[in-house]
């Protein structure tokens, strides 16, 4: 199992970029399908963006709130996970979490392992 590491949150203006990094720990991060989530005070946390990997390529998801300004990728080579967010919005500050699942990558239910998350905040 791997253990995760945000990193990366900060406060932006409206219309900044931020690129958050989720470091993985452990040999299996390649059998992993990688999602961001975000969890705003008195809301639900909420799936954001994921990405799965296999030897025959790499697909994305993205809640519509997000398309077009966040990017998911992933380096295998460095265990590592990107989110890089562009022309955020107030709208956009919250708790971001890293989370892994082996199951559907956009079924909240089935990421089994978390980091701690970090915040990110845009001022408008």
């Amino acid at each position: 199992q791997v253990q995760l590491v945000e990193s990366g949150g900060g406060l932006v203006q409206a219309g900044g970029s931020l690129r958050l990094s989720c470091a993985a720990v452990g040999r299996t991060f390649n059998t992993y399908n990688m999602g961001w989530f975000r969890h705003a005070p008195g809301q639900a946390r909420v799936f954001v963006a994921g990405i799965s990997w296999s030897w025959s390529g790499i697909s994305t998801w993205y809640v519509d709130s997000v398309k077009g300004r966040f990017t998911i990728s992933r380096d295998n080579a460095k265990n590592t996970v990107y989110l890089q967010m562009k022309s955020l919005k107030p709208e956009d500050t919250a708790e971001y979490y890293c989370a892994a699942t082996r199951g559907v990558v956009s079924e909240h239910s089935t990421y089994d392992v978390w980091g701690q998350g970090t915040q990110v905040t845009v001022s408008s």
